[in-house]
């Protein structure tokens, strides 16, 4: 917060006061307050939400006679943001906004310090206009700051140098500051940025290119010369503790990385390809999920079905979908949800991918014999409440997750399978006898992710096509009249839905802009969870097919993840094109 004199802080209050947004008597209390416990007022008042920062900022700026601009949801251009290096906008908490008359508009949150505004000055060598911003604001543009790509060619430059200069390269790449090292180290720290959830290193005939998986979408970020694949390579396998020369078989690995003050796992498959080693790297954001089971998306009669299956003492929660649909997020948040000192959870996983206080997590090592199976023998023999395999891959587990599960324990697991009702006939497949299925299998989810709509965004309304498959897809979940909007809304766990039968929606598009490319940004979860009740375990033991169970669930009351993901279109969280695209294979 901008320092001001007694006489500015004095104005600031008054001003408060006059426009309504503190009363005299709440302004009163607040005053006793902060002198009792030795505390500046304004920062009292913001602490305790008395005044929003963003309402005291704009009051600050207007006693100051400094201009405001608020930047909580700006988006500024990467070229104007490459005026200003980010390591002098993070030390004096200014970020560049736009260039105007040779002049650079630079947002402060202390814009009457005149001393670092003479520095940023004399630092980029031209004049400044000043504003002031929140601190959040402020953060807001900070975090927009991407990683400058071009070090990378440089240092692919300077390791073709060394390596025509020493033939011995790989051992060059052990050293921490070579240019080889500093090129993955940008690499990683641009993907960490972008929020991106892998990175592919993929030799080509003549070059090394470089995609990012972002939001689910890979897109190429560069292309490098083909002279320094080895090394990279190499140093990647160094990292991950892997044998550098062996280059015939599959490798894998882990290693972890320190970006912007957080901490991200790396888990890395090196595998031979026909131009050399394509190189996987899939980024684990430590800090970036809180797996609360409502905030991922669960609403409604999906997220009642769950946690009704999570309540009963034993039995089987399974969840579906195909690789990077989020399946080991949700059962960790399920687990989150039961987690207690009461209850003796332990985990079978491969890989450990988040470690949770209070669980005790395997991971499984098949070079020593330690696979799913032989782990879940033992993990029996530990006395467990809660048992969580990481994944049912063959009919061995299987038939010893059916015999927790019968014996008194509450089973975790995922199978890959295209929807919730696909699970059943999948474990069929594995040899597990139908009367079993049906008294162990309490609730199944299907899932998959999909963009989310950014902020920046336009609404439009539906076209006739958009609106016919709307009414086709959820008109029959819509409700009827104004006197049903609040009641299908909870029960569907959705605010304020539209009718059903009408000639046009309201949808939203998002802005393509560098931060958020094609109108998207960061993902949500489009789920179905089927409750397996007594009509459905009939259907199993008649060995019914998917299709049958689908039906029968559907008639019961389950959202499809296609019908979920039209009611997330019509509120805004996503598009129907998403929709699509993600649920093409799905009923």
């Amino acid at each position: 917060m901008a320092l001001l004199t007694d006489d500015m802080q004095g104005k600031l209050v008054n001003l408060l006061v006059s426009e309504g947004l503190v009363t005299e008597s709440i302004l009163k209390e607040a005053q006793s307050e902060a002198a009792t416990a030795n505390k500046p007022l304004l920062g009292l008042l913001t602490e305790k939400n008395i005044v929003d920062d963003e309402l005291l900022t704009h009051a600050i700026a207007q006693v100051s006679g400094v201009p405001y601009v608020d930047l909580t949801k700006s988006i500024i251009d990467q070229s104007i943001l490459g005026l200003l290096p980010e390591d002098i906008a993070e030390r004096f908490m200014a970020v560049p906004l736009a260039e105007v008359q040779n002049r650079l508009a630079v947002a402060m949150i202390d814009a009457n310090n005149v001393q670092a505004v003479d520095y940023l000055a004399s630092r980029i060598e031209r004049p400044l206009k000043v504003f002031m911003a929140s601190e959040a604001g402020v953060r807001h543009v900070l975090d927009q700051y991407k990683t400058d790509l071009s070090s990378v060619d440089e240092a692919a430059e300077a390791s073709q140098a060394e390596a025509s200069q020493d033939s011995d390269s790989d051992v060059k790449t052990i050293v921490q500051d070579s240019p080889i090292s500093k090129a993955l180290s940008t690499i990683l720290e641009y993907a960490v940025k972008s929020r991106a959830s892998d990175v592919h290193v993929e030799p080509l005939e003549g070059s090394l290119k470089i995609r990012c998986r972002v939001d689910g979408v890979l897109r190429e970020i560069m292309q490098l010369p083909k002279s320094i694949e080895p090394a990279l390579v190499s140093r990647i396998k160094i990292l991950s503790n892997l044998k550098i020369d062996e280059h015939r078989v599959p490798q894998d690995g882990q290693f972890t990385v320190k970006v912007a003050n957080k901490e991200v796992d790396l888990r890395i498959a090196i595998s031979p390809v026909v131009w050399g080693e394509q190189v996987v790297i899939r980024l684990l954001d430590k800090s970036g999920n809180t797996f609360d089971i409502e905030e991922m998306g669960y609403a409604g009669r999906a997220l009642r079905a769950i946690r009704k299956g999570i309540r009963r003492p034993n039995g089987m929660v399974l969840t579906s979908g195909p690789t990077g649909s989020g399946k080991t997020t949700s059962l960790y948040a399920l687990i989150k949800e039961i987690k207690d000192d009461t209850v003796n959870i332990v985990t079978l996983e491969d890989p450990v991918e988040y470690k949770m206080n209070g669980v005790n997590q395997i991971q499984v090592n098949a070079d020593v014999g330690l696979t799913f199976a032989s782990g879940l023998r033992s993990i029996l023999r530990q006395d467990p409440d809660v048992v969580m395999v990481g994944e049912i891959r063959d009919s061995e587990t299987a038939n010893l997750a059916v015999q927790a599960a019968l014996t008194g324990h509450l089973v975790f697991s995922t199978l890959h399978t295209n929807s919730a009702a696909g699970v059943l006939p999948r474990l069929l497949d594995m040899d597990i006898e139908p009367f079993l299925i049906a008294s162990t299998v309490n609730t199944i989810i299907g899932q998959r992710l999909v963009r989310r709509v950014s902020e920046k965004r336009d609404a439009y309304q539906s076209n006739p096509i958009e609106t016919q498959n709307i009414l086709t897809t959820v008109g029959h979940l819509l409700p009827k009249t104004a006197a049903d909007v609040a009641r299908i809304s909870e029960d569907l766990g959705y605010k304020d839905l539209p009718l059903a039968g009408q000639t046009a929606y309201t949808l939203v598009k998002g802005q393509d802009t560098p931060q958020s490319p094609h109108g998207y940004s960061g993902r949500a979860g489009l789920y179905e969870v089927m409750d397996v009740n007594e009509n459905i375990q009939n259907l199993i033991v008649a060995r019914a097919t998917s299709a049958e169970i689908q039906r029968k669930a559907q008639e019961q009351g389950m959202v499809t993840m296609r019908q979920d993901g039209y009611l997330k279109a019509l509120q805004g969280i996503t598009t129907l094109e998403e929709v699509n695209r993600v649920t093409a294979d799905t009923a």
